[in-house]
């Protein structure tokens, strides 16, 4: 995931547009959401903690956001976007080094998955972890991202029946299951090692016909 929080406002009153201004403004509060709810959690972490961390003033905040947790709905959503954007990058069959075939392909997406979720940790953090304590409405918006990578991965996959598409959203609960702990654990090159595994194991699914209305062969 790419974060462009960090990026400096240039001096001068009308160096950026107003727009461009609250864009970069928007950024580095997300990220400075997720930076301290990485170290504090959601519950101990402050809208004065969050400012502090980006150094824009109460009343910048507060033109953007209407508190804490629309912040955070922000931070979460700017996390799934960049994260589906690498993904969907990754899966289009002219990117470079793109396999044809379906199991291959979800392998190289599997691992970028891994890789940007390892590689941006605390955003990893808000998106796995701290969206348990952020209440229904973070869930619902979770829920709701889980969905689509799995209608991605029944896309990658090339699989369009009912079964088919059982099996993807099931891989994509195993996985959630599985990077949730990794998350809890600060571990992300525990995380990286999800891969091979899992990887194996859709294999052994598909080459099994679970991604089929016929299913296994008789």
């Amino acid at each position: 995931m790419s974060d462009t929080s960090q990026r400096r406002l240039p001096r001068g009153r009308h160096a950026l547009p107003p727009d461009q201004v609250e864009r970069i403004q928007r950024d580095r509060l997300c990220a400075a959401m997720a930076g301290v709810m990485a170290e504090k959690g959601y519950a101990r972490t402050s809208v004065e903690d969050v400012l502090r961390r980006a150094g824009v003033s109460r009343q910048t905040f507060y033109r953007i956001f209407d508190s804490k947790l629309d912040c955070f709905m922000a931070a979460f959503d700017r996390a799934g976007e960049l994260l589906l954007e690498r993904l969907l990058a990754t899966a289009e069959p002219d990117s470079p080094g793109a396999p044809g075939e379906p199991v291959e392909r979800f392998a190289v997406v599997y691992t970028a998955y891994l890789d940007a979720l390892a590689a941006e940790w605390p955003y990893t953090r808000l998106f796995l972890v701290e969206v348990f304590a952020a209440g229904p409405e973070a869930m619902a918006r979770r829920t709701g991202v889980q969905d689509t990578i799995a209608a991605g991965l029944a896309d990658i996959l090339g699989v369009t029946g009912e079964a088919g598409r059982r099996t993807c959203q099931m891989i994509v609960a195993a996985t959630s299951a599985l990077v949730t702990a990794r998350a809890v654990d600060n571990d992300p090159e525990g995380l990286r090692a999800l891969g091979p595994p899992m990887i194996a194991h859709v294999r052994r699914l598909w080459e099994a016909g679970m991604f089929t209305e016929a299913g296994p062969a008789a």
